[in-house]
């Protein structure tokens, strides 16, 4: 089934674009504009304010928000049912996930669910932890890798614990050491990642009394390993993210040593479609073996 009206609303507002709503859901951009005129006819309601610098949704578009969402939702139950009915192994998951999990775990788990499930399409959004429960709460995706505990009241699947270590220049004095000792971090400057993992690192540092000489904060893992690589400072990532990298830089445990726990998380399993109960089934089932893969 095609996308409904109220979804490509919301992705609109979203991208605050009309232009790159349409490339998101394969529409013209006329096609989309057209949506949108339509339902502001239907409602007698202005719904986007429109600028050069692109959309936003008005002050009664902000209040059918909400709405449309439950709207959006609704229609993606709709789809699931029918290709259920029709017997046709097909649909459309929606995945919360983060770079990491993305590129060393997600990827080959697709590859290898596709070649079973050619006809099940996925849609990947890309967030932090908190939005990423955002989502899975609100039903903007079906369900998603999240830091463990979750916030909110989901039901989770453990997957990995994944550690997280020091990233050092080749030429630290702490190089050729086996571990690094947390009050390192109170001595030279800290390039600190500013999303994600933050949290965990944060309360490590306050845990062991460390007053951390944070210099720089930055959102973004690469810039991160390139500045250490430069010399700049030394940080701390998870695991995942320094799988396979280019860069000139060391790792190392730290001393006392921590991790992250990442696990799936999804508002109700029991009535999720049939094609998103398949895929959490295929990861339970074979979690160990890819973990291995990045182990």
């Amino acid at each position: 089934m095609k996308r409904s009206k109220y979804e490509v609303f919301l992705k609109v507002v979203e991208f605050g674009s009309l232009s790159r709503a349409a490339e998101y859901c394969n529409y013209s951009q006329s096609a989309v504009s057209q949506i949108i005129t339509s339902l502001e006819n239907e409602f007698g309601i202005r719904l986007l304010n429109r600028s050069h610098a692109g959309v936003s949704a008005t002050s009664d578009g902000e209040q059918l928000l909400p709405y449309f969402r439950k709207l959006s939702n609704a229609h993606h139950e709709l789809s699931d049912k029918v290709f259920e009915l029709h017997g046709i192994e097909s649909g459309l998951i929606r995945i919360g996930t983060f770079s990491s999990i993305s590129s060393q775990l997600l990827s080959p788990l697709l590859k290898d669910f596709k070649e079973k499930h050619p006809n099940i399409k996925f849609e990947l959004q890309q967030g932090d932890y908190r939005r990423i429960e955002m989502w899975i709460a609100d039903g903007t995706v079906d369900f998603g890798f999240v830091n463990l505990p979750t916030l909110n009241d989901l039901e989770v699947i453990p997957i990995i614990e994944d550690r997280m270590l020091a990233i050092l220049p080749t030429n630290h004095p702490y190089a050729d050491k086996e571990s690094v000792p947390l009050s390192l971090f109170e001595q030279e400057p800290v390039i600190l990642l500013d999303e994600g993992t933050k949290k965990g690192v944060l309360e490590m540092f306050r845990l062991n009394d460390i007053k951390a000489r944070i210099e720089y904060r930055l959102d973004d893992d690469y810039t991160i390993m390139s500045m250490v690589e430069n010399g700049l400072g030394v940080s701390i990532l998870a695991e995942l993210m320094l799988k396979r990298t280019q860069y000139r830089i060391v790792t190392k445990e730290t001393c006392p040593s921590f991790s992250r726990s990442i696990g799936v998380a999804i508002k109700n399993k029991k009535q999720a479609s049939m094609a998103v109960k398949c895929f959490l089934d295929f990861i339970i089932d074979n979690k160990e073996n890819y973990i291995s893969l990045v182990k």
